[in-house]
C-alpha cells in the first residue's frame, strides 16, 4: 500500500535573493558607518609626539560623543552643517584627536593644555598656565626611538595639570629633551572663544600650538569645530619594527602590557 505523504516534512528553504543579499550589506554598511561616526573609532598612532603617553605603534579607541559631533565626526567630513551639535566643551588635560587646522583631511591628537580665556607660556622649558607655573616632578633619564628610528633621549617628568570645570589636577607624563630653542621659550598666548590650546607629551618633538605662524607644519589654535573625539584608552598595541608581510615577526612586536591601557 502506497504510503501517505508525511505532514511532519520541514517546509523547502528558502534561497537568499541577490536583492535581499545587497539589501543585508546595506544594512551592516550603514550599521558600521553609525558606530564610526557616533560611538566609537580606533586610530593608529603613527609619530612619537605624545611620548610617553603614546607609544609609536598605539591603536587608541576614540570616543566620539566626548564633545558633541561636527561634519569633522564623519567620514569624508560632509559639509552638512557648521559648528557642534550636542556640543561640550573639552577638559584641560584631556587627550583628544582633532583634525589639523592647515589640513582638514588630516587626523592629530594632542593633549589640550588650554581653553578658552586661558594664558600659556612656555618659559625657561616650564609651562606656565594662567601666571602659574605647572608643577612637575622629574622621573629621571628616558631614551626612546621616534618613527624616523632616531634616538630621543632625555628627562621624563611627572606634570600635574590643573583640571577644569571643578576636575582634580591632570597627572601624566612628559618627555624633556632640551630646554633651549623658541618652543621653551614662548611669547604669552591668549586661547581666543571658540578655541583651544594643544601641545605634546614629547615637549621638544610636537608640532603644537606653541607655533602660530605660517609654517606648513604650524598649528596655532584650533577650532572647537575640528575636534573628533578624546582618547581614553589603548585599544593594542605593535611595535612595527619589521615590514607588515613579514607576519612572523608579529607576536615578538606586540606590546601586550599596553592591552587596553588607560590613557591620562
Amino acid at each position: 500500500m502506497q504510503g501517505s505523504e508525511s505532514t511532519g516534512d520541514k517546509p523547502a528553504r528558502r534561497e537568499e535573493t541577490l536583492g535581499e543579499s545587497i539589501r543585508y550589506f546595506c544594512v551592516l554598511l550603514l550599521a558600521v558607518f553609525a558606530v564610526r561616526s557616533l560611538v566609537v573609532e580606533p586610530f593608529n598612532i603613527p609619530s612619537g609626539s605624545m611620548i610617553p603617553t603614546l607609544q609609536i605603534g598605539d591603536f587608541v579607541l576614540v570616543s566620539k560623543f566626548s564633545y558633541g559631533y561636527s561634519r569633522f565626526s564623519f567620514p569624508f567630513s560632509p559639509n552638512l552643517f557648521s559648528g557642534r551639535i550636542f556640543g561640550s566643551e573639552p577638559h584641560r588635560g584631556d587627550v583628544a584627536v582633532f583634525r589639523f587646522t592647515r589640513d582638514t583631511s588630516v587626523d592629530y591628537i594632542k593633549r589640550i593644555i588650554g581653553l578658552p580665556g586661558d594664558h600659556i607660556q612656555v618659559t625657561g622649558g616650564h609651562l606656565i598656565l594662567n601666571g602659574i607655573e605647572v608643577p612637575r616632578t622629574s622621573l629621571g633619564h628616558y631614551e626612546v626611538l621616534d618613527e624616523n628610528n632616531r634616538l630621543l633621549s632625555g628627562e621624563l617628568y611627572r606634570e600635574s595639570l590643573p583640571g577644569s570645570g571643578g576636575r582634580s589636577p591632570v597627572v601624566h607624563d612628559i618627555l624633556k629633551l632640551t630646554d633651549d630653542g623658541f618652543a621653551n621659550d614662548t611669547p604669552e598666548y591668549v586661547v581666543p572663544e571658540g578655541s583651544f590650546f594643544a601641545m605634546g607629551d614629547d615637549r621638544d618633538d610636537s608640532a603644537d600650538s606653541r607655533f602660530q605662524g605660517d609654517g606648513p607644519d604650524d598649528l596655532g589654535f584650533v577650532p572647537m569645530q575640528n575636534l573628533v573625539g578624546r582618547a581614553p584608552i589603548v585599544l593594542f598595541s605593535m611595535d612595527m619594527r619589521h615590514p607588515a608581510w613579514q607576519f612572523w615577526y608579529w607576536p615578538t612586536e606586540i606590546r601586550w602590557n599596553r592591552f587596553l591601557h588607560s590613557v591620562t
